[in-house]
């Protein structure tokens, strides 16, 4: 099983990459969203240095369990050409990406509403969309979501970072501080993707990383909005996310029922560990529990 390799309309008029997941019949290819073929619609968000890539193996998961999947590329990130990479103006430019890619899902489909999936830095969006327009979604599932992370830009870089704010240089360019994939993953062979994928995304402008900070205060300012049930899937040996600070905030959201599961031994991208069926048996679980409710 491939994805369907399209474009969609983002907020501004622009195209973004999208990835679009199928689900088969029966060993069948996959077919065009029809209601009696795909009994849920997903959007799915990846992480900061991440792209639609790294998500493979669960979207192909999902999609032969009957779930529409779609992938998109946060714009300037991955395969997207059409953007100034690793930049934004703004983070609301952000949420009404997302809106745009779970409106068309839910409009081909013809689900009442998607479910949203955010992986790392994707998740701390997620929960910022869902608060923005509950009514679009069916539940949140967030995995390793970046909502309290661990680390952060060193002290001088943050000075920096101002000062080319303070002087109107919003496109000059800091790292990410992720350079290690060892933070990702200690599986050998993912280690050396991560390693040498040439749409990973190394560096970020002064003006993304201030909207980072932004989605930030919007998530803490709006997580009592969160209406739709929330998964949280938990790395126990997360180096990059704050595992008891996460499990504190999704608490605290407004969702009228949650799970929290945390996978022993694993670390931060779960997608990535020698044997990742028991998170992907759960992400099919939840949306079975969700749809059937």
């Amino acid at each position: 099983m491939r994805p369907e390799e399209t474009t969609y309309r983002s907020s501004d008029g622009t195209p973004l990459p999208m990835r679009i997941w199928r689900p088969a019949l029966a060993g069948k290819p996959p077919v065009p969203p029809h209601p009696s073929r795909s009994r849920a619609a997903l959007v799915y968000l990846h992480g900061i240095q991440s792209h639609g890539g790294w998500y493979e193996a669960s979207s192909r998961r999902l999609a032969e369990s009957g779930v529409a999947v779609y992938q998109i590329e946060r714009r300037g990130s991955g395969t997207d050409s059409v953007h100034e990479r690793g930049h934004v103006d703004r983070a609301e430019t952000w949420l009404a990406d997302v809106e745009a890619a779970a409106e068309r899902a839910r409009d081909e489909t013809e689900t009442a509403g998607v479910h949203l999936l955010g992986v790392s830095w994707g998740g701390k969006l997620a929960v910022a969309s869902a608060a923005a327009r509950p009514d679009l979604y069916r539940s949140l599932m967030l995995a390793s979501p970046g909502i309290c992370p661990r680390v952060d830009l060193a002290l001088l870089a943050k000075v920096r970072v101002a000062k080319c704010l303070a002087l109107g240089r919003d496109l000059a360019r800091f790292p990410i501080p992720l350079a290690d994939p060892h933070l990702f993953t200690e599986n050998p062979e993912r280690v050396r993707y991560i390693a040498e994928d040439p749409l990973a995304l190394r560096e970020v402008t002064a003006r993304f990383l201030y909207e980072s900070r932004r989605l930030d205060r919007l998530v803490r300012r709006a997580a009592g909005a969160v209406d739709v049930p929330v998964l949280l899937a938990l790395a126990e040996r997360d180096r990059i996310m704050d595992n008891p600070a996460t499990r504190a905030l999704v608490a605290c959201l407004g969702a009228p029922r949650h799970r929290i599961v945390e996978y022993p031994g694993a670390s931060h991208t779960l997608e990535f560990e020698p044997d990742p069926e028991p998170y992907f048996r759960d992400l099919v679980a939840w949306i079975d529990g969700v749809e059937t409710a």
